[in-house]
């Protein structure tokens, strides 16, 4: 056996995770503030066990990440998608024995680049098996889009990859293994995307199995007001409810004013008791256990507890005064029951477990909507397809009359002109026709195959609310 895993499975794994804001000429201060990204995550106490990082896309910055941190990360794992990358890295303190990254069957459209990458860089799951004494665990990492439920355009989409992300986790308990799930999920806490990956990947979200009455995104979430909370401070959002972006402790989301004084050199402080409406939890931390998964999928039979879990790199850079990134980290620990341990809950397991339950399956309703917002979507595809179809058909057509035009053109550069215009318009015509004629019918197929295991788990999710309704 490697001289590197311990014979024994390590009663503690200290988990790290945070999205580090890394785009290549976007960015910035990029190389500066991953370079200290680097020297935080080698300094932190306890040193971490397994670290994700997501929009890390450049080779350089995770190779400053590893050489600073090889010597409680010796392992890692740099992750290559689509045309430019899929931002997401893996550093490990054991050996990576697997890996493969795993791209979403619905992952955005081409044509809304530049303002939607998400088809360009191959977003999809990072998945990594590390062996760790007798035992295994799969890590998936991911990072999602983001947009609000209510007004997604992708929210079918983004469903979808919910469900993949939920059926990875699932596939990994089901052989026995430990699964951990960290990233930018880019979702609320009980949205439609954690329902589904809690539920059907058989996985917990640390955060909310310590702090279960955490908030439910910001203050100006539905969800959210529909509590009747008043605003939290910047200080209880970090330390209660686990907000990692949009804090008014991140120097990245200030006003103009406040960046161009920072710029400027002057070291701005914002007292943690102000009132923090517009923070979120974005990023998190799910586990869940194979044992328990083959014991009746309950939380409570794990031998895995989550000791505790923190929002962290809160701190500034010390001499640039900005922060390490738009978004701070998440971190939790999570500790294991001696095998002659009765397989009793926790406390904040326990509570956990009467917030989420321990069903296989959500509401027969909640499939419902997920196959209406399908539908609904794919109608809308079909008509964007034909109207692609008809431009580029429309464009032969200019094309066609452009080039005519030219026999009876009075000077040259009325003949150039019309030149220009047949080539340019027959250009972004054949670009319309490929995604009206060929993307649009790939999409189609991917929405049919995600339609069908929809209706399969309603289906059960039926069968099984009869069954109880019979007892």
């Amino acid at each position: 056996m490697d001289s590197s895993i311990p014979s024994e499975t390590p009663s503690t794994l200290n988990i790290f995770s945070l999205n580090c804001w890394g785009l290549k000429y976007i960015s910035k201060h990029r190389s500066a503030r991953l370079t200290e990204i680097g020297k935080r995550i080698a300094a932190l106490n306890p040193p971490p066990d397994i670290v994700g990082l997501q929009e890390c896309w450049t080779g350089a910055d995770y190779e400053s990440i590893r050489s600073l941190t090889s010597h409680i990360l010796p392992f890692g794992k740099f992750y290559y998608s689509g045309a430019f990358g899929g931002g997401l890295a893996i550093l490990s303190r054991w050996p990576v024995e697997e890996s493969n990254m795993v791209r979403y069957p619905l992952n955005g459209r081409p044509g809304a680049w530049p303002i939607r990458g998400d088809w360009f860089v191959g977003k999809g799951v990072a998945c990594a098996r590390i062996r760790y004494g007798r035992d295994a665990k799969d890590i998936v990492e991911l990072h999602a889009p983001y947009e609000p439920e209510h007004r997604d355009s992708y929210l079918c989409h983004r469903t979808a990859q919910a469900w993949e992300i939920a059926r990875l986790m699932r596939h990994a308990t089901e052989r026995g293994h430990l699964v951990i799930g960290l990233g930018d999920f880019n979702m609320r806490p009980k949205s439609l995307a954690h329902q589904l990956i809690e539920t059907h990947g058989h996985v917990r979200d640390v955060w909310r199995e310590v702090h279960l009455d955490s908030s439910l995104g910001s203050t100006e979430d539905e969800l959210e007001r529909n509590r009747g909370r008043p605003v939290p401070s910047a200080d209880f959002n970090i330390t209660e409810n686990g907000a990692t972006c949009d804090s008014i402790l991140n120097t990245w989301r200030w006003n103009k004013d406040q960046q161009k004084r920072l710029d400027k050199g002057e070291d701005i402080l914002i007292p943690e008791s102000d009132l923090d409406p517009h923070a979120k939890r974005l990023d998190y931390i799910f586990f869940g256990s194979g044992e328990s998964t083959v014991a009746g999928n309950a939380a409570s039979q794990s031998p895995w507890r989550v000791k505790s879990t923190t929002v962290g790199m809160t701190e500034r850079h010390p001499t640039l005064h900005c922060s390490l990134s738009d978004h701070f980290s998440v971190a939790a620990t999570l500790t294991r029951l001696p095998s002659s341990s009765p397989s009793s809950p926790s406390k904040a397991s326990h509570r956990a477990d009467q917030g989420t339950g321990s069903v296989s399956f959500l509401p027969v309703e909640v499939y419902t909507d997920i196959l209406t917002i399908t539908s609904t979507y794919t109608t809308r595809e079909r008509k964007q397809g034909r109207l692609r179809l008809y431009h580029f058909l429309v464009q032969i057509g200019v094309s066609v009359g452009c080039l005519v035009a030219v026999w009876w053109s009075p000077h040259n550069y009325v003949a150039f002109i019309l030149m220009l215009v047949s080539t340019l318009g027959l250009s972004v015509g054949v670009v319309q026709g490929l995604m009206g004629g060929i993307f649009n019918l790939w999409e189609e197929r991917g929405l049919r195959e995600f339609k069908w295991e929809i209706e399969r788990a309603k289906e059960a999710a039926k069968a099984v609310e009869t069954s109880e309704k019979e007892i």
